[in-house]
Parts: structure tokens; C-alpha cells; sequence
């Protein structure tokens, strides 16, 4: 078998630390230069068929990571590279996975079979070598155990639901990154943030932080009657120690598993032991939206610049105020937004705000494959995107809220 690395010449040849492992690396031609540029000569290549019987040999044993190249048109061999990732963490090896336009779900899979690192093709400037830093660094200290958030019940939290007005519109990321942003403001006194994943279905938010979904979740969900301060800061995931989460359960459930008592329960536990809570809405309206509604400070609708969304934000506006429901509380943000730039775009955002008789007030860009990335990949764009436009703006939005919060406050203070 033929290494690429011209080490293989020299009279004392270095040990290969890494390998390349693709179709054919020739079509990663940034993969290769970078490749050169972190570990000179270092390193070989090997293609899908080549790189399962060497992992088996003693000659891998020098190796430290492998590299795997992959392409849309390799979807097809999911399982022969499923199983080269098997091989290569027998080896106790790190796994970079370089992606060019592959399917979120095949990311996805390839990921939670072991993959260590994913690298977006074309490579950015210089992540490949962040990612071999990160995957050749020696482990960390052992953390110690993660405990369960303390009960305070003394705080009374802005409640911050988020709807979105048709499927796809970004209701869950939204979720997750103002949660995530409103989590990182004020480093002297960090707020307490909740985010509540009421998508008891089809919830997402565990798979964009990368939490697990335990039973915990269910068995606390048909219990609510039972539940006080410290059994609901138990069933919260931390997330980096910074965000508490309740996952929606491991199970596929009913959305009318509970009734409006039990939501107003869990969102007032919330309210009294966190500064914020964001809301994660399923797209269906149910029993108890009404209740989330009441409860909310701000109620968040989310939309895009299209028809259907058009159609669901009237409807939802007729529902509101036909049933005598607070409609002021609702602040339209439209996603994908045309740039600065479209002055065509921005002449319909106009009109379509005008012919819903609404205000469409925050503007969300388009944050691109990046955000679906980071997304797949389990953590918010401040930690894996901070340069997005998207989440610049949400970052925005999540100070804003605060400086309102905390001048409301401040008030309210001064007149007790």
C-alpha cells in the first residue's frame, strides 16, 4: 500500500502521526496543503477500501488522528465509513471529519458514531489546525461531577416564548442561541437562564446543545402535581454550566399530555428560580398556548418572507384578538432577512407588515450553512460561529431585552 507523505523515501522516515483517509484526497486539494503546513511530511493518505486493513496493522500504531474527506456523493458508503471509525477508535484514535456539502442527517450519524471534530469544506482559514490542536491536546483534569442547579425561589423571571408562524423558520435556533446570549451577559453577575423545550414531540433543543434526553424528563412531565423547587432544578441539564435546559422527553408524546395547570406549574417553578426563561413553542397551537401566552412577558413570533408565513401570522392575529387574548405582548422578528443592501427586499417586508397590520420589528439575517452546522454539531453559534451575522444579531436582541429588564427593575425599585 502506497503512502502519499514522501517520509516513506527518506533513509529514517518520520512516524506518521495522521492520515488522510477519502475517495481521493485529490479532491480536497485545501486538505492537503493544510495537512502539509500543520505536520509537514508527517502524515499519509489512504483511500476508503486501503484505510480499514491498515488501521488493522501494527504500522498505524504511531498514528494520533485520521482525517476523514467526505463528499455528498459518499453518502452512499455511510457504512464503510461508519465502519473505518470503528477501527480507528479500537485504535483509540481521534476522528476529523472534512465535510463538502454532505447531508446534515449523514453529519449527524457519522458524528454520534465517533466522530471527534467536523471541518466544513472549504476548509476556513486556519481551522483545520485549531482542530488538530484540539483532538492531539492531553485530556483535561478531571471536572468535577456536574450537580443539579440550586433552588433559589426568589427571583421573578422575564418569560420569553418563541412561535414560529410556519415550520422551518428557525424557532429552535432562535431558542437556543438568545437563550445561550442572555446566559453570557454581565460576566460580574451572570443572569440565571431557563430554556423549557415545549416541543414534547419533535423538541430539538437537546440535539442543538448536545444534551441527552433521559426518562427523568417523562416521569416528571405526567407528575407535575408532585413538583417543587428541587425536583424541577433535577430534571434541568446544565449546559456548560451556564444554561439550564429541560429536554423534551426521550419518547414521542402527546401534545396534550398536559393541560394548562401543569404548563402555568412549570413556567411559574421556572420564573421564581431564573432571571430569564425562554420558551421553545411547537408550531401547533394547543390547549395551553393560551397559558404560555398569559405567562409571557414578550411573546416571540418568528417568520419568513413568504406566503405561508404571511397567511399563519394573520390567522394567528385573528385568534388572538377574537378570543380577547393580549396580542400587544407579540413582537414579530422575520428571519432570512433581505440584506441592507435589497432595497427591493426591504420594500416588501414593508408591505407585507402594512397588509398583516402588524410591526415587524427585528430583522434576522441570513446566517448561512453555518448555522445548520453548528447546529448538527450541538453548540450555540457563540461558541462555534461567533463571527455570524445572524448570531451578532441575536446577540443584540439578547442585550436589549436585558437592558430593558434591568432599567424595568430598576424602577420598580426605586418606587418600593
Amino acid at each position: 500500500m502506497a503512502m502519499s507523505s514522501t517520509a516513506a523515501l527518506e533513509p529514517e522516515p518520520q512516524p506518521l502521526v495522521a492520515c488522510t483517509i477519502s475517495r481521493d484526497v485529490r479532491d480536497f486539494d485545501l486538505l492537503i496543503e493544510d495537512m502539509e503546513a500543520a505536520l509537514g511530511e508527517s502524515w499519509g493518505d489512504l483511500n476508503f477500501t486501503e484505510a480499514l486493513a491498515f488501521l488493522e496493522q501494527p504500522e498505524s500504531g504511531t498514528l494520533q488522528f485520521v482525517a476523514i474527506a467526505l463528499s455528498a456523493e459518499d453518502e452512499d458508503d455511510l457504512s464503510l465509513i461508519t465502519a473505518i471509525i470503528t477501527a480507528a477508535k479500537r485504535r483509540r484514535l481521534k476522528v476529523i471529519l472534512i465535510a463538502d456539502e454532505v447531508s446534515p442527517s449523514a453529519l449527524h450519524q457519522l458524528l454520534r458514531e465517533g466522530g471527534d471534530e467536523f471541518v466544513p469544506y472549504p476548509l476556513p482559514e486556519g481551522e483545520l489546525s485549531r482542530a488538530i490542536t484540539r483532538v492531539t491536546a492531553p485530556p483535561p483534569e478531571p471536572a468535577p461531577a456536574a450537580t443539579a442547579p440550586r433552588a433559589t425561589d426568589d427571583r421573578s423571571g422575564v418569560v420569553i416564548p418563541i412561535q414560529g408562524l410556519a415550520g422551518g423558520v428557525g424557532t429552535t435556533t432562535l431558542a437556543v442561541n438568545l437563550a445561550w446570549e442572555l446566559a453570557l451577559l454581565d460576566k460580574d453577575d451572570p443572569p440565571r437562564v431557563c430554556l423549557l423545550d415545549f416541543g414534547f414531540q419533535f423538541g430539538s433543543v437537546s440535539t442543538y446543545l448536545d444534551l441527552p434526553r433521559r426518562e427523568s424528563v417523562l416521569e416528571f412531565l405526567t407528575n407535575t402535581e408532585a413538583m417543587d423547587s428541587d425536583s424541577f432544578m433535577g430534571v434541568l441539564l446544565p449546559f456548560n454550566q451556564r444554561l439550564h435546559v429541560l429536554t423534551a422527553p426521550a419518547e414521542l408524546v402527546p401534545l396534550d399530555l398536559l393541560g394548562t395547570g401543569e404548563i402555568e406549574r412549570i413556567i411559574e417553578m421556572a420564573r421564581v428560580n431564573f432571571d430569564y426563561v425562554v420558551i421553545d413553542l411547537p408550531a401547533t397551537m394547543v390547549d395551553w398556548s393560551e397559558a404560555v401566552l398569559n405567562a409571557a412577558h414578550v411573546f416571540f413570533g418568528i417568520l419568513e418572507l413568504d406566503m405561508r408565513s404571511a397567511q399563519n401570522a394573520l390567522r394567528l392575529k385573528r385568534a388572538l384578538t377574537s378570543e380577547g387574548l393580549p396580542f400587544a405582548k407579540m413582537r414579530f422578528l422575520l428571519n432570512r432577512a433581505p440584506g441592507f443592501t435589497d432595497l427591493s427586499g426591504k420594500a416588501r417586508v414593508k408591505r407585507l407588515a402594512e397588509s398583516l397590520g402588524i410591526s415587524i420589528e427585528i430583522l434576522l439575517p441570513d446566517g448561512g450553512k453555518q448555522v445548520g452546522q453548528q447546529n448538527d454539531h450541538g453548540v450555540p453559534m457563540a461558541e462555534g460561529a461567533p463571527k455570524n451575522a445572524l448570531r451578532k444579531e441575536i446577540a443584540r436582541l439578547a442585550k436589549s431585552v436585558h437592558e430593558v429588564n434591568t432599567a424595568e427593575t430598576g424602577q420598580r425599585a426605586a418606587r418600593g
